[in-house]
């Protein structure tokens, strides 16, 4: 925000590839650019997957998150397996930044704000700690919010969602695909 008083808070246009749509017959219209984030998004996320589950490094980082002394104790280094993790969140959000600004080809000072909120609310939805959750959560708020905003209430879409997030966290702490914590005497 110290950048704000130089450039001032109004959002500022930058150019784009061409959009080419295609017509999914009387269904919908589907552009390039939405069929690049699309499929950039799920790509990354089968990655993010096989990383976490299929990989010594993913095995570290669950390990650590359960237990970090035990993880320790076993051999685990832990202080680099919290920076590789950090590392990795660190190019998700590099790349979830530039699939936005594909997306939406403006700049403004708090363009990030909104999306972080509802990637947090999507994570919570799905449960936290499970990727296949989190991307389901994400599909149930973006359908539930555009049909709203096919509505007249258009101006509650953001509403809805946070609404969603305190009935889910009432109902089902974990979230839909959250397992339990079970502590152990």
């Amino acid at each position: 925000m110290r950048v704000l008083p130089f450039v001032g808070p109004n959002p500022r246009q930058y150019p784009t590839v061409a959009l080419k749509q295609f017509n999914l017959g009387s269904i919908c219209t589907i552009s390039n650019l939405q069929i690049i984030v699309i499929l950039s998004a799920a790509v990354l996320m089968l990655i993010l997957n096989f990383i976490v589950n299929y990989t010594k490094t993913g095995k570290a980082m669950q390990a650590v998150s359960f237990d970090m002394q035990a993880s320790a104790l076993m051999g685990i280094n832990v202080n680099k397996t919290i920076a590789i993790t950090f590392v990795i969140g660190s190019i998700l959000a590099g790349a979830g930044g530039v699939l936005y600004a594909t997306a939406y080809p403006q700049i403004e000072p708090t363009m990030g704000y909104i999306p972080g909120l509802k990637a947090f609310v999507a994570a919570v939805f799905g449960g936290i700690g499970s990727i296949p959750g989190a991307v389901i959560g994400a599909f149930i708020i973006g359908i539930c919010e555009t049909l709203i905003k096919g509505t007249s209430f258009t101006v509650f879409s953001d509403a809805f969602t946070f609404a969603l997030l305190i009935i889910i966290l009432v109902v089902k702490p974990t979230g839909i695909f959250g397992e339990k914590a079970t502590d152990k005497v």
